[in-house]
């Protein structure tokens, strides 16, 4: 039986820790996998993330300093970083009308949808829940959509959050969530390692 692509893509794809740092990723791929990146879910529409694309020798240096020397940050052709901004429901409106727009959505619902998202996200442990949540799922749609154009990709949890919102110059309502670096894989890379078995995961209720 042939096996669709996207779930080829979940069964090999791997965390990498070495890359060829001879490569490099041009603009259009970056500005590619961003795009694909951006159409993760996203709570209300309010696509509250930002990425930013380390890869210059200077500020990749800056960034490996604060992400505890991992190499990868150098040795990748670019490193995100995945910023989750605390969800701002004045946004709602103009991030709405193109749903307005298209016909799918009625006009009363965008003002709805605000008061609705101003009334949720009062509470700052659940809006800093949400600018978490949502630069998690568009940074793991990166993942899959660099697999999916043949780049390797390593997720990076451990940096210093304060030094890179202070050295990317990060708005102050937004996170640094996690690093991503991207880029051709090197040899010595391991593959997928085993997962646990589905009886320690899955319950049914």
């Amino acid at each position: 039986m042939m096996v669709h692509p996207t779930i080829a893509t979940i069964e090999r794809r791997a965390s990498a820790n070495l890359f060829d740092a001879s490569q490099s990723v041009s603009d259009s791929e970056i500005e590619h996998l961003v795009r694909l990146a951006t159409r993760a879910p996203t709570a209300y529409n309010l696509q509250n993330w930002r990425f930013i694309a380390v890869r210059s020798p200077e500020a990749k240096g800056r960034l490996r300093a604060l992400a505890h020397g991992q190499f990868k940050v150098e040795q990748a052709a670019v490193t995100f970083v995945i910023c989750g901004a605390l969800p701002n429901a004045a946004t709602l409106p103009d991030r709405l009308k193109p749903c307005v727009e298209g016909g799918y959505m009625p006009a009363g619902m965008p003002s709805a949808w605000q008061a609705a998202a101003r009334a949720r996200y009062g509470d700052p442990r659940i809006a800093r829940d949400e600018a978490v949540r949502s630069a998690a799922l568009g940074a793991a749609t990166l993942i899959f959509a660099a697999e999916g154009l043949g780049f390797a990709s390593g997720p990076m949890g451990g940096f210093d959050a304060d030094g890179v919102a202070r050295e990317f110059a990060l708005e102050p309502d937004e996170l640094p969530v996690m690093l991503v670096a991207v880029g051709r894989p090197a040899p010595g890379n391991w593959p997928q390692k085993p997962r646990r078995p589905l009886a320690e995961v899955l319950e049914f209720s």
